[in-house]
């Protein structure tokens, strides 16, 4: 089964929590602080396997969860990192943010990485907040939570020649006479209800890949159809081969046909229009090749792409189409995609991460959010109260006081942060 777009959850691991511990060797009086730090959590990663055709490894599992990281341990031993949890995507796989719509990574060459969850870093054991002050300090740090997000997988596919054209005109029986692709073919509307790649070679011995994209109707870069899915993957072709029904079976207009789906393609995407196209006119064996029928339909389309009249059941001038693709094919440029870029594949956080909201709930409590605010809360242990303490300098320094008192905090209200609550104290 071809899947192409799935919707996945992903949570990234925690960092492993910090050691508060002691030297006890018998004879070092008064050892000093010795607890570890904790390891990195695992990151989630997407590499691209050129092996893959689909999303249909996503299909049944869409929750992935990675690895902790290992706590600290005595004698100032660091935990152990996790791994990173790698997930293989086929090429041409678009990775984005569920809520926001945001594109995390475009993904299309064989081995390319980009990580798209990270992994929480590792808390601090005290030995770390050793001072001349406090050269013996009674806590650590919590270990930092991995990133947690919903994203979706997008996959447009990768090929050189896309076979475009309404349901129905022969689009399927073009790539099974021309590859050994063996796509579903019929004689009903939207018999391809997913994409089919076939490897092609042309007589003079030129190779390429074509697909045979789903069938476009009117209204499609609405999503009316399948359209959508048709518009996706046409995308990253080269050259399209735009096949019509010029017998007009079905009661059909092939100028009109022709001009629709050229106008939902700009609809859709402008730049899909600037393609290189060959119109490739079916079934012509149906109409005895009548110069007037093709005369009327080149005039009515005023397009200057080569026309090339076939027959993809008996195989007419299917030769003479391939080598006009493979020629269009050969004098394009090659574009190498950008994939190192921030704008291919990139790894957002907030653009200020010190900054912060104040909110009031119902019963008047204070709520505080922001990214610096929140981590801070989740790697504080407030068992501890020098980490309790310290939790609080830190609010001050972020100016978070001073923020609460501008809203008419007062002594004894309550403040609170991820569902957690406290006192506010003068």
């Amino acid at each position: 089964m071809f899947i192409d777009y799935v919707a996945v959850y992903l949570k990234a691991g925690n960092g492993g929590n910090g050691l508060v511990a002691y030297r006890r060797e018998k004879y070092v009086p008064m050892g000093g602080p010795s607890g570890g730090d904790g390891g990195n959590g695992a990151d989630i990663i997407m590499e691209v396997d050129e092996g893959l055709r689909t999303l249909m490894d996503f299909r049944f599992q869409r929750h992935f969860k990675a690895s902790h990281g290992e706590n600290g341990m005595n004698s100032n031993m660091h935990g152990k990192n996790s791994a990173p949890l790698v997930l293989k995507v086929p090429p041409g796989t678009i990775v984005k943010n569920k809520e926001s719509g945001e594109t995390l990574a475009d993904l299309v060459e064989h081995g390319q990485q980009a990580v798209i969850a990270k992994g929480g870093r590792g808390g601090r054991g005290n030995s770390r907040f050793a001072t001349s002050r406090n050269p013996a300090p009674d806590f650590a740090e919590n270990g930092e939570p991995g990133e947690e997000l919903e994203i979706t997988l997008e996959l447009k596919m990768m090929a050189d020649v896309g076979i475009v054209g309404f349901p129905s005109v022969g689009k399927s029986t073009l790539l099974g006479t021309v590859s050994k692709a063996k796509p579903k073919t019929g004689d009903y509307h939207f018999t391809t209800l997913q994409p089919n790649l076939g490897v092609v070679s042309s007589k003079d011995g030129r190779t390429f890949v074509m697909a045979d994209m789903p069938g476009l109707i009117e209204g499609a870069s609405e999503g009316t159809g399948l359209g959508l899915q048709f518009l996706r993957h046409i995308e990253r072709t080269k050259v399209l081969v735009h096949v019509v029904d010029i017998s007009e079976t079905d009661g059909r207009d092939a100028v009109e046909d022709y001009l629709t789906i050229r106008r939902e393609m700009g609809l859709y995407n402008e730049e899909l229009l600037n393609l290189p196209e060959v119109i490739a006119l079916n079934k012509v064996e149906l109409i005895d090749h009548d110069p007037e029928i093709i005369k009327h339909f080149t005039d009515g389309i005023d397009s200057s792409s080569d026309i090339v009249e076939i027959s993809a059941a008996t195989g007419e001038n299917l030769d003479e189409l391939l080598y006009k693709v493979a020629d269009l094919l050969e004098v394009q440029p090659v574009v190498k995609e950008e994939i190192e870029t921030e704008s291919r594949v990139i790894y957002r956080h907030e653009k200020d991460p010190d900054h912060f909201v104040i909110t009031r709930d119902d019963d008047g409590a204070y709520v505080l959010s922001g990214q610096s605010i929140e981590r801070l809360f989740m790697m504080t242990d407030f068992n501890r109260e020098a980490a309790v303490r310290r939790f609080a300098r830190q609010m001050r320094t972020m100016g978070i006081d001073d923020a609460l008192r501008e809203r008419g905090i007062k002594a004894g209200d309550i403040v609170r942060i991820l569902g957690g609550e406290f006192e506010f104290v003068e």
